[in-house]
Order: C-alpha cells, then sequence, then structure tokens
C-alpha cells in the first residue's frame, strides 16, 4: 500500500467516524455514560472480592477461593466487557462493531482460563491441605506449569474455532504429542502423580511411624519421586513413591491404642484352685497400671503347661509410652506370680521306665535306710 492509498484509507475512516458521531450523539453520550458506569461496577466487585480474599483466615476455604478467583478478573476484559455491552446501542459501524466482538472473544476465553487455573490450584491446595506437606509447595510449581498449559491450550483452541479457523488438525496432532510426552515420561508422571496421591489421600504425612516393606521408619520427607524415611535401625530407606503405594502401609502414629497380647503358661502341678485365680489377678495388675483390660483366660493344654493368654490396650499413640507400660505390667505379672506361688512353666520331659511286667522301675538306684548299730 502506498503512502497516499494509506492516507486515503484516513481519510476515510476518519470521515465515516465523524458522520457517525455527528448522526448519533446521543446514543454515543449515554453509551459511554452507562460503559462508565459498568466499567466501574465491575472494578468495584473486583476490589471487593480481592479485599475479602486477604483478609480471609483461611486461604483455602471454599468461599476464599471464589473471592479470589473473581479478584483475578483483568482490568481489560472488564474495559472490553463494558465496551462491548454499550456498542450495539451506540450503532457503532459495522467493522467497529465487529472488532469488538473478536476483541471481547479473545479476552472472555483468556478470562475463562485464567478463572479456572485459579480455581483448579486453589481446590487442589485446600483437598491437599496446603501447609501439612512440603511437597505439595515443592509440586505446585509443576503442577502450575501442567494446568496452565493445559487450560491455556484449550483456550486457545476456542479462540482459534470461534474465529472462524478449522483446528481439527491441531487438536489431532497435539492429542499426538501429548501421548508421545506421556510414553516418553511415564516413569516420571507414574512417581509424581503417586506422590500427588500421597498428598490428596494422605495415608502419612511427615512425622509418622509407618511399616512398609518389612521395615519400621520414621517419614521424613515426601518427595516428588521418592520418600525418604529413617528405619528404628537408624539408616536412612529410600524407596520410589509408586513403588510404596503398590504395597500394605501400616501407620502406627494413627492408632488411638495400642494392644498387645501375652501367653502365659504354668505348670501342670497348679492346683485348680489357684489356676482359677489367674484372670482376675491379671485384670488386677493391668487396671493398676493404668491400661485397658480387654480380656484373659484359659486357652489350652500345652505339652509343658497350662496355656493362658492376656489382651489389654494401652491408650497412647505414643511408642515409648506402650513400650514402657507393656514392661511394667509384664514385670508386675511376674511379680505377684511369685507372690502367689504361681509357677511359670519351661520346656521339660519326664521319662518313666518299665519292667516287663509293667512294673515301674525307679530311674535311680534304691537306697536301704541307713540302721544305727546301736540298733
Amino acid at each position: 500500500m502506498t503512502s497516499q492509498s494509506f492516507a486515503a484509507a484516513l481519510t476515510r475512516t476518519w470521515d465515516g467516524a465523524i458522520a457517525w458521531i455527528s448522526a448519533h450523539t446521543t446514543e454515543i453520550l449515554i453509551a459511554f455514560a452507562v460503559g462508565t458506569a459498568i466499567y466501574f461496577a465491575l472494578h468495584a466487585i473486583k476490589r471487593f472480592a480481592t479485599a475479602r480474599a486477604r483478609k480471609s483466615p483461611d486461604r483455602y476455604r471454599f468461599s476464599t477461593i471464589v473471592w479470589r478467583v473473581l479478584g483475578k478478573t483483568s482490568e481489560l476484559v472488564i474495559l472490553i466487557s463494558a465496551i462491548r455491552l454499550v456498542s450495539s446501542y451506540a450503532q457503532a459501524p459495522t467493522a467497529v462493531e465487529r472488532t469488538i466482538a473478536v476483541l471481547f472473544t479473545i479476552a472472555a476465553v483468556m478470562q475463562v482460563a485464567i478463572w479456572a487455573r485459579e480455581a483448579i490450584l486453589g481446590f487442589i491446595q485446600r483437598r491437599a491441605g496446603a501447609g501439612e506437606h512440603d511437597t505439595l509447595e515443592n509440586a505446585l510449581t509443576l503442577i502450575r506449569l501442567i494446568v496452565s498449559v493445559v487450560v491455556f491450550a484449550i483456550a486457545f483452541i476456542v479462540v482459534l474455532d470461534n474465529l472462524g479457523i478449522d483446528v481439527t488438525g491441531l487438536v489431532a496432532g497435539l492429542g499426538i504429542g501429548g501421548i508421545a510426552i506421556g510414553l516418553a515420561a511415564q516413569g516420571i508422571f507414574s512417581d509424581l502423580f503417586a506422590a500427588l496421591a500421597v498428598i490428596f489421600d494422605k495415608p502419612f504425612r511427615r512425622g509418622d511411624v509407618i511399616q512398609v516393606d518389612g521395615i519400621v521408619a520414621t517419614v521424613e520427607t515426601i518427595g516428588l519421586k521418592s520418600t525418604r524415611l529413617r528405619a528404628t535401625t537408624g539408616e536412612e530407606v529410600i524407596l520410589a513413591n509408586a513403588k510404596m503405594l503398590d504395597q500394605r502401609i501400616d501407620n502406627f502414629t494413627r492408632l488411638n491404642r495400642r494392644r498387645t497380647r501375652f501367653g502365659i503358661g504354668v505348670i501342670y502341678q497348679t492346683k485348680p484352685a489357684e489356676a482359677r485365680r489367674i484372670p482376675d489377678m491379671l485384670k488386677d495388675i493391668v487396671e493398676r497400671h493404668h491400661a485397658s483390660f480387654v480380656r484373659a483366660g484359659f486357652v489350652g493344654f500345652g505339652d509343658s503347661s497350662l496355656n493362658f493368654e492376656l489382651d489389654f490396650d494401652i491408650m497412647s499413640t505414643d511408642f515409648e509410652v506402650v513400650f514402657a507400660g507393656r514392661h511394667a505390667i509384664g514385670l508386675a505379672i511376674v511379680e505377684a506370680f511369685n507372690e502367689a506361688g504361681l509357677e511359670f512353666a519351661y520346656p521339660t520331659q519326664t521319662t518313666f521306665t518299665s519292667a516287663p511286667d509293667g512294673t515301674m522301675i525307679m530311674p535311680y538306684p534304691h537306697v536301704m535306710p541307713v540302721v544305727n548299730a546301736k540298733d
């Protein structure tokens, strides 16, 4: 385009604008006033939402997330929305109306994408209980990147589609590319999603004592790829998140009580009356040590003993408290049995020998009594 043709086009545009303003002065002034009012009203809503989100004591409450989403409204979107709402009343030229419509479509779709990203991230943090997992802070950057790419890719496709561009090939290409990336990084994504599963499902947290893969350990760090444990024997154990979730995990920290069972055997020479006293003795010992008695009683005849069992609960989540309580109750049982004259059994065997006629033969030489010579 030459400078003369450009100047001519500019002159025609200017003349058209002057003619439009002259013909619709009243409508333009009313539209301007209404548009200004709409702009300031929408801007006030945004400021109100931002202030409410900042003053909320709980950043991840549902209402706070909604205020945060509204606070992410762009000033440009507010301006274009106000113009779009009044442009038809002002009877703007067709070219101007079409331009405003295109700009409004682009701005609205992108604004919805921004709202969606903020809402998704907010609900992820709410569901995970932000602040409880350092992993969430580490993962949030990657989560934000993934969510942003997905949301804005969809928004870009929607914009192109609204502009009349065929997006079928683009959608197919993005799908194939996503599959290729997923296959190439499936190991990384597997551990990442396992870390997110730990965050959301919360089978354990940092500081919990768990048993996994035959190891009893304390959780020290939950990372994006692996979890670091400190075993009770002192060494650091590192397990991949995906591998951990494929196994049974026993979380001892969440116990509000720990049950202990003692197997007690007394000798067969124990009198029945004394044997009947044993359950009451055990119950008294457990209750004197502030534990919860469950049951105690005779359970069977052993090879060398009359077998009793005692079940009791120690009402604590601290394993050290449980260990000390179990120790105290065990020693109290030993002391009480000794005082009562009850003997603990241990593996024994007695051999009896008989003569051919069935007469028992003493297992030691028969010694004649010593007779005093004076007698």
